[in-house]
């Protein structure tokens, strides 16, 4: 097993910052229930030092566990960086310690980035706003197809 691999184990065996945020100032979300891969991440801020800076990050995803690893990462990252040092932050800067991802994982990087550019560029909600969880989003009709989360038997 190579470093990269040892990595991503080590970040799934403890994932950080997993969960909705009912308190969020901004949400977003990338991908599609159509190729499978989805995320969204919740971001709120606090005042330190007269900035407006992250104060929690958090994270659900539906994809490969490369992904959930480096949304983990990102979420510890993030905390204490101003808006515009979030956004510079590139999907490779976003994969803290996991290293440098190989060419068939780089997208679950750009997914990171792009759930949190979303949530950057979004509105400002109010703390009363709710935001569905990506389990809501997969449960309406997707173009032709209908996906039907079943609670198991036993």
């Amino acid at each position: 097993m190579n470093d990269f691999e040892t990595n991503v184990r080590n970040a799934l065996a403890n994932p950080q910052n997993q969960g909705e945020m009912t308190d969020a100032d901004q949400v977003g979300t990338v991908g599609s229930p159509d190729c499978g891969d989805m995320l969204r991440m919740w971001l709120k801020f606090t005042e330190k030092d007269g900035r407006k800076v992250i104060d929690r990050a958090t994270f659900q995803s539906f994809g490969c566990q490369t992904a959930i690893a480096v949304a983990s990462m990102a979420t510890e990252l993030l905390k204490g960086k101003t808006i515009d040092e979030a956004r510079s932050l590139s999907a490779n800067d976003l994969t803290g310690s996991l290293g440098a991802l190989p060419p068939m994982k780089i997208h679950c990087g750009q997914l990171v980035e792009g759930a949190l550019k979303n949530a950057l560029d979004g509105t400002t909600t109010s703390p009363e706003a709710s935001h569905p969880t990506l389990s809501d989003e997969l449960q309406k009709p997707a173009g032709k197809i209908k996906i039907i989360l079943q609670t198991p038997q036993g």
